[in-house]
């Protein structure tokens, strides 16, 4: 994977789709999917370059909590290849 991961953690499936909606209007990323962890929480995840996920990611965050609660979010910069396995598995 050489491009940029951006996930956003919700509590509930409104917010995620929220913020994955301003993500993908903020910035030039890709969409991968998204995951229902458990007990009310979503996590979408976004690639692409660097600038573009911070981006996004900001922009998701700042419109997921107009409508509920992010519990936790991340940018990995340049994730290992390897976590191109788990993020496939999650296709959008």
């Amino acid at each position: 994977m050489r491009d940029s991961l951006g996930l956003i953690e919700t509590k509930g499936l409104v917010p995620a789709i929220e913020a994955a909606d301003a993500m993908c209007k903020a910035a030039n990323i890709e969409l991968i999917g998204y995951e229902n962890v458990g007990s009310g929480l979503v996590t979408v995840m976004v690639k692409g370059d660097v600038g573009a996920v911070n981006a996004a990611v900001e922009s998701g965050i700042e419109a997921a909590q107009k409508v509920g609660t992010v519990v936790s979010h991340r940018v990995i910069a340049r994730p290992h290849n390897d976590i191109e396995k788990i993020a496939s598995q999650h296709r959008a």
